[in-house]
């Protein structure tokens, strides 16, 4: 399969502007805010956490709503509202997170999961004409994929795409099983881990970008709504910092041409960057298992100390 010709105009312009200029990332959180309960915080100090750390740090992030996930009350919708007015912006990740690659999913039943989806959130300040698909899987069939791709463009939506994928979420699972099991565990262990695992994740996804680019690009980090992020989003921000690179807002980094891509060959429920490598031919590369074992190398590393 090739790039579309958007895509190989892009390649073109990132090989001919060569590196640039020091490294950049931009946060986003998926499946927000959430009223599930969790250990240690309940939904309004987790909120708050992330809130507060971003603030620290001055940091302008995007949150991607998953409307069922609580913005559908009152409680989830304050909680929502409450980011946009810190001046984060909000965009749709659907209304209840089915995947499109589900061949029980019909096209017009996912479209409409967004229409639902946007009725909720298109209120709150901070709102952005931004989707983020769910499982980053744009569809299992060229109908599908074709036919999200013309009904964002005739709603006026951009598609969010992910650079720097991160597997938080099953971090997270496995921290909220650990404080199920002891409520005062120590998570020292899990926090140095999961640092690693983020750092590591960010320093394979340059490096694939300076292969297929020739440089640099804007990276657009996916992290999600969770526990783990009010406990460690502190931690991962200030360690992006000390390894020098500059954090954007997502409406920054959306500015980077690559975001222009249309990838004919998709990675499902991957990044930007592996579904920009496929479309090239190059499925395989050095470290390419790491970025797609979903955390396993961390969790086994946990279980080896008894975590």
């Amino acid at each position: 399969m090739k790039l579309s010709s958007v895509a190989a105009a892009v390649l073109c312009a990132g090989l001919l502007s060569g590196a640039a200029g020091a490294q950049s990332v931009a946060f986003s959180f998926d499946d927000g805010p959430s009223l599930a309960e969790t250990p240690r915080l309940s939904p309004q100090q987790r909120n708050q956490a992330m809130l507060d750390a971003l603030a620290k740090h001055k940091v302008k992030a995007a949150l991607f709503v998953t409307a069922g996930n609580g913005a559908d009350k009152s409680a989830g919708h304050a909680l929502a509202r409450a980011w946009g007015e810190a001046g984060h912006a909000i965009g749709n990740h659907t209304m209840t997170h089915p995947d499109l690659d589900s061949a029980k999913l019909t096209l017009a039943q996912y479209q409409q999961e967004v229409m639902d989806c946007d009725k909720i959130i298109a209120t709150l300040p901070g709102y952005q004409k931004w989707f983020r698909y769910t499982y980053l899987r744009e569809g299992n069939t060229p109908e599908k994929r074709d036919g999200m791709r013309a009904f964002l463009a005739a709603q006026g939506y951009r598609n969010a795409y992910v650079s720097l994928d991160t597997s938080d979420w099953r971090l997270d699972d496995h921290l909220t099983e650990l404080l199920a099991k002891n409520s005062k565990a120590d998570l020292a262990p899990l926090k140095k881990v999961y640092l690693a695992h983020v750092r590591q994740r960010a320093l394979a996804y340059r490096a694939l970008s300076q292969r297929l680019q020739g440089r640099d690009i804007a990276q657009v980090m996916l992290m999600h709504h969770n526990l783990i992020n009010a406990l460690f989003l502190d931690d991962v921000i200030g360690m992006f910092k000390d390894m020098g690179w500059t954090i954007v807002s997502p409406a920054k980094a959306f500015e980077d041409l690559v975001y222009q891509l249309a990838p004919q060959r998709a990675a499902p429920g991957q990044s930007l960057l592996l579904s920009m490598s496929r479309s090239l031919g190059v499925d395989q590369f050095d470290g390419w298992e790491r970025l797609v074992d979903d955390g396993d190398a961390d969790i086994a590393s946990l279980k080896a100390q008894g975590y």
